[in-house]
């Protein structure tokens, strides 16, 4: 394993962030589900077994159909807290379009020391004190404010309610809680779903990709310092119209937002839930930085980006569709009947992340 393999495969196979059924026993919540069926048959269309980017819920009686998702964006506002917590509003965003659903409300939980007591925003937060001389001392209920704010503002560029939530004092530790709850109306006849669908289908991008967004990284212990995402509010507005004109095609065959481990978890788990594989130019991703390498374009979490696969002879649709709100948008690779997402960056190869790690590699990743 080269380095950025080692990166992306740790965070796809040993953090918890994209293995909550390590820690969760969706078993138990499925047996639920099952029993609360009988009540509301075929009410719940995508639960949490389903590992897709959101939850899907008929409502019963109507043809009503929700999307519904609850991300926290805790660590980021240590070092960042305006643009960690309007990033973990945006993103839950676009976990709620990814299921071909526009959002429609947001509630949020905020839990922070309590409000007179210091805190310290910015790179060397984690140590709580500041060697670099970037760092900021501020009272918690200051970075409360900049928590709310980052939060507001994104509900503000996307035209979504704050409908509610929750607030605490009571936590103690340096990382403060910043969870946010959406909840969409469907506009596709159906949900889209993660899962690559047929070998041969390509795969597109919308929006732009910077270096921004090294949280992989840095959980991977391969960088010292945690860069968060920088919120993009316009860019993420615009993606989110463009990514609705595409869905109303009717031609998007599996959709995926890009968040932790960018274009590398997009692709992989797509690739991986639909027992398929993947093949991608690194080259071809539209970019908003030049300075950037492939590995950064790989795995950096810059917001306001979807990928979107589609059979070949409906790309042009698709990208016109993309195109009619101005985003920028191109198709990067193909799904492929392999085991593997390959990764390269014109004739250079990047990075082969296969679908099952062998047992070597997950004890190099673990140690």
């Amino acid at each position: 394993m080269n380095q950025i393999e080692k990166a992306l495969m740790y965070a796809l196979f040993v953090h918890l962030h994209h293995n909550i059924d390590k820690a969760i026993d969706f078993g138990a919540f499925k047996r639920l589900n099952d029993k609360v069926d009988a009540t509301w048959p075929g009410a719940l269309l995508i639960g949490p077994d389903a590992n897709d980017d959101a939850a899907v819920v008929k409502i019963p009686g109507t043809e009503t159909i929700i999307a519904s998702k609850m991300e926290s964006h805790c660590s980021p506002c240590v070092p960042r807290p305006y643009d960690s917590a309007a990033t973990g509003a945006g993103g839950a965003m676009r976990d709620v379009v990814a299921m071909g659903a526009r959002p429609l409300f947001i509630m949020d939980f905020i839990g922070t020391r309590p409000l007179e007591e210091k805190v310290l925003v910015g790179p060397c937060g984690f140590e709580g004190t500041c060697t670099c001389g970037k760092c900021v001392e501020m009272t918690s209920q200051d970075r409360l404010n900049l928590m709310l704010k980052g939060v507001r503002d994104m509900a503000d560029a996307m035209d979504v309610f704050v409908a509610g939530g929750g607030f605490s004092t009571s936590f103690s530790d340096i990382v403060p809680a910043v969870v946010i709850s959406v909840v969409g109306k469907q506009i596709s006849e159906k949900p889209l779903t993660k899962p690559a669908k047929a070998a041969g289908d390509i795969i597109i991008i919308a929006g732009q990709t910077s270096n921004d967004g090294n949280d992989s990284l840095y959980r991977a212990g391969m960088v010292t310092e945690m860069r968060p995402a920088i919120a993009l509010f316009a860019e993420e507005r615009a993606v989110m119209d463009a990514s609705l004109a595409a869905i109303k095609t009717g031609k998007i065959k599996a959709c995926s937002d890009l968040g932790a481990a960018g274009i590398g978890a997009g692709v992989c788990e797509s690739a991986r839930f639909g027992g398929l594989g993947a093949r991608v130019d690194l080259a071809r991703v539209p970019l908003r930085v030049q300075e950037i390498t492939p590995e950064e374009i790989l795995i950096c979490e810059t917001q306001g980006r979807m990928l979107f696969q589609v059979a070949p002879l409906d790309v042009e649709e698709v990208l016109a569709a993309l195109a009619s709100e101005n985003v920028p948008a191109a198709a990067i690779g193909e799904i492929t009947d392999a085991q593997e997402a390959v990764f390269t960056f014109g004739d250079q190869q990047i990075a082969v992340i296969p679908n099952q790690p062998s047992p070597e590699q997950l004890q190099i990743l673990r140690d």
